[in-house]
């Protein structure tokens, strides 16, 4: 499908209702372009087989990563979270973000909780 407008970003998180529940908007090959709304904690985990970009778009990320390390992100900020490396993404005041990773990455890579979103979730009316 070829797209012939733009995607605006914040148009797209003005979209996003529930925190930690990303919406996908957009396709790069076998990457989702996703946005989403976050506040608290997600979950320890990893994606086995893939890496996970993640760019701020306002507030401060905080990911938490194995080893006590954690990378600090602020607007405009990203970081990408090398494929089997655990991780718990934080936002202590509420962050809106967009994430980049393949189109067969599980929400919560190798855990499941309560926070979990399956993909066809995410896809809603996308393409």
């Amino acid at each position: 499908m070829l797209a012939l407008d733009p995607t605006n970003v914040a148009a797209e998180l003005e979209q996003v209702v529930d925190h930690w529940t990303p919406r996908v908007i957009g396709q790069v090959n076998d990457q989702y372009v996703k946005v989403a709304r976050l506040l608290g904690e997600l979950v320890w985990h990893a994606h086995d087989d893939a890496d996970e970009m993640f760019l701020v778009v306002t507030g401060d990320l905080v990911i938490q990563l194995e080893g006590d390390r954690e990378v600090r992100l602020g607007p405009g900020d990203f970081y990408v979270v090398p494929r089997g490396v655990r991780h718990n993404p934080v936002a202590e005041q509420e962050v809106t973000i967009v994430l980049i990773e393949t189109t067969t990455t599980s929400h919560t890579g190798d855990v499941v909780s309560e926070r979990t979103v399956p993909i066809d979730r995410q896809v809603g009316d996308f393409g």
